[in-house]
């Protein structure tokens, strides 16, 4: 409950190694959370600091979250598995939509910017030239010349 700030939408979030990360909370996910404190406040235990709590009212677990992901796509007519992991599947497409790479590389707790890119599928070429528009420490005369750098 005390790493989420519905004010400043951001929520800090532990991933994969204990790696904690602050990331975005957007309108649609506030005015939820906020409707699910409501229902939180009867079930939860009372010395529960988990935001998201069973009937029993202790912490989801993993299995939990995958079941509902699970039930969820099941309910929407969607044919393939449906898994938390999907989730980080989406942030590639801001990748591609948004050529941020840096955000896109925080967003998904990346420490290597190469871990982003075998990540989203994207061709080493197409980051290289990302990272050149991007990095304050990229070399200029290619970007202004249309060109990126050539990788072995």
């Amino acid at each position: 409950m005390g790493q989420i700030d519905l004010a400043d939408g951001s929520v800090e979030v532990l991933g994969k190694g204990n790696k904690a990360r602050v990331v975005p909370v957007g309108r649609y996910a506030r005015e939820a959370i906020i409707a699910w404190q409501q229902q939180r406040a009867a079930l939860a235990n009372a010395d529960e600091p988990a935001l998201f709590v069973s009937q029993r009212g202790g912490r989801l677990t993993s299995r939990a979250v995958q079941q509902r992901f699970h039930q969820r796509g099941i309910q929407q007519g969607i044919t393939s598995r449906v898994h938390p992991h999907k989730l980080r599947h989406a942030f590639a497409h801001l990748l591609e939509s948004s050529g941020d790479l840096r955000a896109v590389q925080e967003l998904l707790g990346h420490a290597d910017i190469s871990t982003t890119q075998i990540y989203t599928h994207l061709d080493f070429q197409r980051l290289a030239e990302v990272y050149d528009k991007a990095h304050p420490r990229a070399r200029k005369d290619t970007v202004r010349k249309g060109k990126s750098r050539k990788l072995p």
